[in-house]
């Protein structure tokens, strides 16, 4: 498989109906940052607006999007004071407010949370837009990520639930988006925002179609502080999102062999563990954890696919009740 290279100046945004607005949170990406702001810059169609917020950045982050705010219309760039560190989770999506914050919602058809370490296909969100007219019920969706294996350079994909969207390229409708409430400040927002979009009828997704393969440059889990660091924290982030222990224990099952073969999963489950002795403060929306818990009971029974599609097909009378006169829900 090939991910091309985008070229830059491409992309015209002439459709008022597909405004969609990006908003990317960044600190220190002078290393990837050019890859994402080329292979945006050459979309099929291109952002009505793209917010990047500088997250205090000490490298030459600042200085590389000055050049392309001066030749790119619909960039705008918002300045953070430089927190000391880089901060996942809850400061990422601190960030991603301050960007939307400083521009709201109205008048954009569609919202993508954005990283900065990717390059796009070229008619990547061309693409997600043309699936979410095709199904009025598909609230939030996305490609999927590969990456450069580091021994010899081969293209591998990430590990990613269909049933998700991917945290680095979050693709939504903006009613979804409003509907959910938002980004949940800490660990593990990028799973919760899809369960509670399925909990009130929309669909959620990420493909892995050929166009819509996107190169992720610096892999998902690989944590600044290590690969454990980052496991753990998503081990955390599962027991905050109320994850039942056994569907978490057969997670780590199923991920024993990849790589870190063992300690990945050991960590994973140190996370959870840890977290659940100390009674870590836990995401507490009312009737989220059994809902969540009742879909992951039916995935260890049917399948994870097998109990996506049965659990959307039994939320569509929630959407139709709250979206009356809609077309067609889609699959």
């Amino acid at each position: 498989m090939q991910i091309g290279r985008a070229v830059p100046g491409r992309g015209q945004n002439v459709d008022s109906k597909r405004r969609y607005l990006l908003v990317s949170p960044c600190r220190d990406e002078a290393r990837f940052i050019r890859y994402t702001l080329d292979s945006v810059a050459a979309q099929s169609v291109t952002p009505a607006l793209w917010v990047v917020v500088d997250d205090g950045s000490t490298d030459e982050t600042p200085a590389i999007l000055e050049t392309y705010a001066r030749r790119l219309p619909w960039l705008r760039v918002v300045r953070r004071a430089d927190r000391g560190r880089r901060s996942v989770g809850p400061g990422v999506i601190e960030a991603f407010y301050a960007g939307l914050d400083a521009v709201g919602l109205d008048g954009f058809d569609y919202l993508c949370k954005l990283d900065m370490d990717l390059d796009l296909p070229t008619r990547y969100f061309e693409l997600l837009m043309e699936r979410m007219e095709a199904d009025p019920r598909l609230g939030t969706t996305s490609g999927k990520p590969w990456f450069e294996r580091p021994t010899d350079g081969s293209l591998v994909p990430e590990v990613c639930g269909d049933e998700m969207s991917v945290g680095m390229t979050k693709f939504y409708r903006t009613a979804c988006f409003r509907e959910i409430g938002g980004f949940v400040r800490q660990v593990m927002w990028d799973g919760i925002d899809c369960h509670r979009a399925r909990m009130l009828g929309w669909r959620a997704e990420s493909v892995d179609l050929v166009p819509l393969r996107f190169l992720h440059l610096r892999p998902q889990g690989a944590s600044q502080k290590g690969i454990w660091t980052g496991r753990v924290r998503a081990g955390f982030g599962q027991y905050f999102m109320g994850t039942s222990p056994l569907y978490y224990l057969a997670s780590a099952a199923y991920r024993l062999f990849e790589h870190p073969a063992v300690l990945g999963s050991a960590a994973m489950l140190w996370g959870y563990g840890s977290s659940a002795l100390r009674r870590a403060p836990r995401y507490d929306l009312p009737g989220f954890r059994g809902f969540l818990r009742a879909y992951q009971r039916d995935c260890l029974v049917r399948g994870k696919r097998a109990a996506t599609r049965r659990l959307d097909a039994r939320q569509e009378a929630a959407w139709r009740a709250a979206h009356p006169g809609a077309g067609s829900a889609g699959p």
